[in-house]
């Protein structure tokens, strides 16, 4: 029975989620499968990716062929990289706690490289934020002054029309006052 890792797809339409599973190569996709070794979100930022890395491995090692996508999980996982060192090993290149120094140096560069980006998606997160508030900001300025534009126009209106209004009532007081001189 030829066993494939391959995704199974889960979710909404345009919101997927993947169930990272070995199958049989002749079972549908979302279909049977033997094991389920892991899920794989890619709508986060970084795509989130949990796996059971023995298993992973185990499978590799007993000849189960992952797809062209998770082939690059399990590569990114650090999956791949275990079973050819671990080959290294049953060649006699070098010895397992070689192996496993090799090992655990690839992942503490991973893992920084994978907490910069994130430490970077959340600085660049944070500097729009800050944008869109300094925008807004402005915006409101903008909008108050248009506002006290406005009021002080129509006090100055109030003010004109009452000037009127008391103005025709002076001229008719003094018309009366010039009828009887």
């Amino acid at each position: 029975m030829p066993a494939k890792i391959r995704l199974q797809r889960h979710g909404r339409k345009g919101y997927a989620y993947y169930h990272i599973v070995i199958a049989d190569s002749r079972a549908p996709r979302d279909g049977k499968f033997i094991e389920r070794i892991g899920s794989y979100n890619p709508n986060t930022n970084p795509a989130t990716i949990d796996l059971k890395f023995e298993r992973a491995l185990y499978w590799l090692n007993v000849g189960a062929q992952p797809t062209d996508t998770t082939r690059n999980i399990l590569s990114a996982e650090g999956v791949l990289m275990k079973k050819h060192l671990l080959e290294g090993v049953k060649k006699g290149s070098f010895d397992t706690d070689e192996a496993e120094k090799r090992f655990e140096a690839w992942k503490l560069s991973k893992e920084s490289k994978v907490s910069k980006t994130k430490e970077q998606l959340a600085a660049e997160k944070a500097s729009n934020a800050k944008a869109r508030l300094a925008a807004e900001v402005e915006v409101n300025k903008a909008k108050a002054a248009e506002l006290a534009k406005k009021k002080a126009d129509v006090i100055a209106a109030a003010a004109e029309a009452e000037a009127a209004a008391n103005a025709p009532a002076e001229v008719a007081a003094e018309a009366p006052a010039e009828a009887a001189e």
